[in-house]
């Protein structure tokens, strides 16, 4: 068995605006996560869900964090494999389906990792590493729904 780690936070509701959830109008979606020694984290729900569009939502995290895992599962297998990242950027995108009774979920997450490399000769490798970073993603094995990559590898000048 493995090593067990842990994740600690607070979740704060920011959102009530004199008469708590009377209604389904009369509150904010307004939220406030705060983590021991990290600037706190201010969202909201879904502009759908009648959250604030200008602060973060949970569907965007989790997209966020999947394509953040599998960014740092990446570089650290190119490290180890001698491969030497000099950019990396990714547009993931999530598609969720509500349905007529307000639940849903995910349905699939599509990362599009842009990578360039220094190390002439290794694009093929640095290429495949994605499958193996998508295959030890943490998050990504903690979701019950279809997360695919679609990589872009270029060395350098090319």
């Amino acid at each position: 068995m493995g090593a067990q780690h842990e994740y600690r936070s607070r979740l704060t509701w920011e959102g009530n605006q004199g008469n708590g959830t009377s209604s389904y109008q009369s509150y904010s979606r307004q939220w406030r996560v705060c983590i021991d020694g990290k600037p706190d984290l201010v969202g909201t729900a879904d502009p759908t869900f009648r959250g604030e569009v200008d602060k973060y939502n949970p569907e965007e995290l989790l997209v966020a964090s999947l394509s953040s895992c599998h960014m740092l599962t990446y570089l650290a297998l190119c490290a180890r494999n001698g491969i030497s990242v000099l950019s990396y950027s990714d547009d993931p995108f999530g598609v969720m389906r509500t349905t007529s009774d307000g639940s849903g979920r995910f349905e699939s997450v599509t990362l599009n990792p842009k990578v360039e490399i220094a190390d002439n000769g290794k694009q093929g490798l640095a290429t495949e590493l994605h499958e193996k970073a998508h295959a030890f993603c943490l998050i990504a094995n903690s979701v019950n729904f279809s997360v695919r990559h679609v990589a872009e590898v270029k060395e350098r000048g090319k």
